[in-house]
């Protein structure tokens, strides 16, 4: 290899990493990029449309591609990133379909570490589509429109990014039945090599169900779950296998309340993680007793409960906070005493009815029981004569 490539490759090297070391707030950077100049910097291939300058990204300063809405049609710009490149954002295009080998088939960006291809229309996503991708370490496709359909779906799409920590699919994908997306997400999580995936996001996918409820355990190393958005009404899925769990996000799906299998299967996580936290704030609750389990979890679990008190339920018609203490036992009780006082006086009742039936039926029953006791009468009589005739033979 040509000694001066090796010298031009490693003094960038350390230019990027010293760069990427300054923070956004040091007041003795100044980007001395114009608009011009970060056009210009990009080269031909991306038509003045983008701009290719060094800037703040997450906190650091870092070599940003940036085709935000650039009316492009096609990836072919992207075989053309420059070298340096930290972080790509290609969004709000309109592409359709990824075809293979995105950026070129020459493995020469070192140093990208961010895709950001949201909201591009994407429809398609070819299996060898991303290919140079090894030291990616989030991807970005929210707001997409990849296909359900099986002809069209490559479960080894991802199968490349072997050091991605994090996956952005927030409404990635067609409307369709939930258990065709269910499908879909289990062929990807299970044939691409995501071991090393920390974040997880497929919020706002109308997701109810997964095919296989071993679907998230082929990413040992997941620390957040993101599910909020979605049409969820239990933890219908394996969550034991995840032993590094500390996240997970249910807000906004149809819980109406927590069952006792999905109680015993948080419990364990806390017994796995003892910082695990969970959000199921803004679920249509309804406040009844069989809510009750999951309010007494909350009071003694080690488990942080996001927005706990902010958590609410439907009685009637009306929202109502989700009360700290244990109701249902009083609510009970109540029943009970109420249940009680009712007999009462139903059987008061009674009893006064079938008095006044009897006074106002007295003239009848009068007559119909008067030849009973005078027959009566007239056996007492008679058995008192048999008698006292008996004692005077003695």
């Amino acid at each position: 290899m040509d000694t001066s490539y090796v010298a031009v490759v490693i003094l960038l090297s350390t230019t990027i990493i010293a760069w990427a070391e300054i923070d956004c707030n040091d007041p003795n950077w100044h980007n001395l990029e114009t608009n011009e100049s970060s056009i210009h910097n990009c080269g031909d291939a991306f038509k003045n449309r983008c701009h290719c300058l060094r800037t703040c990204y997450d906190g650091h300063h870092q070599y940003v591609v940036n085709c935000t809405n650039s009316e492009f049609y096609d990836t072919t710009p992207l075989e053309h990133l420059p070298n340096a490149t930290q972080v790509l954002i290609f969004t709000g295009n309109n592409l359709k379909e990824l075809p293979w080998n995105v950026f070129g088939t020459l493995d020469r960006l070192p140093y990208l570490r961010v895709i950001d291809m949201s909201n591009n229309k994407i429809r398609e996503i070819r299996g060898k589509a991303y290919h140079h991708v090894k030291q990616v370490e989030r991807l970005i496709l929210d707001f997409n429109e990849l296909s359900l359909d099986p002809s069209r779906s490559h479960p080894r799409v991802f199968s490349n990014f072997v050091s991605l920590l994090e996956l952005h699919l927030t409404d990635a994908f067609e409307d369709g039945q939930p258990k065709d997306l269910a499908a879909t997400l289990h062929d990807i999580f299970v044939n691409s090599n995501l071991t090393q995936l920390m974040k997880l996001h497929l919020e706002q996918n109308e997701i109810s169900e997964f095919r296989d409820a071993n679907v998230f355990c082929d990413l040992p190393n997941l620390l957040d779950l993101h599910l909020g958005d979605n049409a969820l009404m239990g933890l219908h899925f394996n969550l034991s296998c995840l032993h590094k769990l500390r996240f997970l996000d249910l807000q906004r799906n149809k819980f109406t309340t927590v069952l006792d299998y999905d109680i015993r299967v948080m419990e364990s996580l806390v017994k796995q993680n003892q910082s695990f936290t969970v959000d199921f704030s803004k679920n249509p609750f309804v406040c009844s007793c069989k809510l009750n389990p999951f309010i007494k979890w909350m009071n003694k679990t080690k488990a942080f409960i996001r927005n706990k008190s902010s958590l609410q339920c439907l009685e009637d018609g009306v929202l109502q906070k989700i009360h700290e203490t244990d109701n249902c036992s009083l609510r009970l009780r109540m029943s009970k005493k109420g249940t009680t006082v009712a007999l009462y006086f139903l059987s008061f009742l009674l009893v006064v009815l079938v008095c006044a039936l009897i006074y106002l039926q007295r003239i009848k029953l009068q007559k119909k029981f008067e030849p009973i006791l005078n027959s009566v009468n007239k056996r007492v009589r008679y058995t008192t004569i048999a008698t006292g005739e008996t004692r005077e033979d003695v």
